[in-house]
């Protein structure tokens, strides 16, 4: 696949899925602007990139924040003139019971990452993309769609089912301008996010007992993102290794 005088902008992309699919995209001859809230990380990434002589742009943010959030787009758009595929990568997980305490305050934390900054970004996003015909992608999780042995993931799932809502209501606003909207689900990948959430023992919970590679999600979204899947969108397709027909 070739995405040259393309502009991809990802975010949560100075680690793991968000890292990887930026230099992936980079290999195949795309422009990309990376977002992400680890500086060093984001320079090390663009590096990565540049390798490949594409144009890369870093830009530091946390787009739980509306006010860092606002300006990423067009930020894109001033560097490069233009913005062809919007990848909302960037996620958190955060394990709460429902009788916590804290539930509403882990609730918003979740929420503002998860979803209300993908409706930000797709809402400043769409008048650009609708210009190119371009197309947006949407990492969501297994945990839309089932759940993972009463694990305190409700809160975590809640914003990902959300997601693909959200999801497949802008692709059914935007099809008709040009615009594709898809989702993409992984399971367990290794990055420090499953690092830190049960690591290799994760692979217990597939059916093929195993892991994914970033790399292994990157080549979805690739494809999901090139003219090879132009007659896909609102679509949802898992990386999953069989989570979600386990559960």
């Amino acid at each position: 696949m070739s995405f040259k005088n393309k502009v991809v902008l990802i975010t949560g992309a100075s680690a793991g899925i968000g890292a990887t699919t930026a230099v992936e995209f980079a290999k195949d001859g795309a422009d990309v602007a990376i977002v992400g809230r680890n500086e060093a990380k984001l320079k090390e990434v663009a590096q990565q990139c540049q390798k490949f002589g594409v144009k890369v742009l870093t830009i530091k943010a946390d787009i739980s924040k509306e006010n860092e959030a606002s300006t990423i787009v067009k930020q894109t758009v001033d560097k490069f003139g233009k913005l062809d595929i919007l990848v909302n990568n960037a996620g958190i997980l955060k394990k709460v019971e429902i009788s916590a305490p804290e539930l509403l305050s882990v609730y918003d934390e979740v929420i503002n990452t998860n979803l209300r900054a993908v409706i930000q970004l797709t809402n400043l996003a769409a008048p650009y993309l609708v210009k190119t015909k371009g197309n947006i992608i949407n990492i969501s999780s297994g945990a839309s769609k089932t759940f993972l042995q009463n694990s305190a993931v409700t809160i975590y799932g809640l914003s990902k089912a959300a997601l693909d809502h959200f999801t497949k209501g802008t692709a059914l606003e935007l099809g008709p301008k040009g615009v594709r909207a898809n989702i993409v689900a992984p399971g367990p990948v290794r990055t420090a996010m499953m690092d830190a959430n049960g690591g290799e023992e994760n692979k217990n919970i597939t059916v093929l007992d195993r892991v994914s590679e970033p790399e292994e999600v990157a080549d979805v979204i690739k494809f999901l993102a090139s003219d090879k899947a132009r007659g896909v969108t609102g679509a949802y397709y898992t990386v999953d290794n069989g989570v979600v027909i386990k559960f």
